[in-house]
């Protein structure tokens, strides 16, 4: 954000919705597609049992979520990825893990959820440390994808959505850590980002 406190003035005038310009994804949506990656997970993880590894913070509702709907037995692990800063359009950095996994993924069966995927950068980075770890197998669970803003390839074996170029906060995404809670997905106003 280029002034901070503008932000701040916004929400304690009027909470998220003096920064919402439209809702892209309703609560009903949201339940309804994470309800059938589930399904499709747990048919593709049938007689496995699959590590999901997500990252955090933003990954952790739809992780939530979704693991209500995968009836395979599953462990769950998290990492930490720091690569942006402040803001809607902050600068990407080097990505860093900030928390690593507890769990040894060699031979096992890997599904990495993630909230969105951007530029590409960070999960790329996260999928190439995990294949030095040997996974029997590797593959990412994200609940939107942003193509238009692609700068590294990204194999996604099960999305969620497929979201326009714009900045979007809500159910796990933050705007400058506020407002992850937010059952839906939105988009924030322009002369916020």
């Amino acid at each position: 954000m280029a002034n901070l406190s503008r932000l701040e003035d916004a929400i304690a005038r009027g909470g998220y919705s003096a920064l919402l310009d439209r809702v892209l994804i309703t609560e009903e949506q949201l339940n309804r597609r994470v309800a059938e990656l589930g399904a499709q997970i747990s048919q593709d993880y049938a007689g496995k049992t699959p590590l999901l590894v997500c990252l955090l913070r933003g990954g952790v509702m739809f992780l939530a979520d979704l693991m209500k709907h995968i009836s395979a037995p599953h462990h769950v692990d998290f990492m930490a990825v720091s690569s942006y800063g402040v803001g809607a359009r902050a600068t990407r950095g080097q990505p860093r893990i900030t928390l690593d996994l507890n769990t040894d993924v060699r031979g096992r069966h890997v599904l990495l959820v993630e909230d969105i995927i951007d530029s590409g950068h960070t999960i790329d980075h996260v999928l190439r440390l995990l294949q030095t770890r040997e996974p029997a197998s590797l593959r990412v669970c994200a609940l939107l994808n942003k193509p238009a803003r692609r700068e590294v390839y990204v194999p996604i074996s099960y999305l969620g959505f497929e979201i326009p170029d714009e900045f979007v906060f809500g159910y796990g995404l933050d705007l400058d850590e506020y407002f992850r809670n937010l059952p839906f997905i939105g988009v924030v106003k322009k002369e916020y980002q």
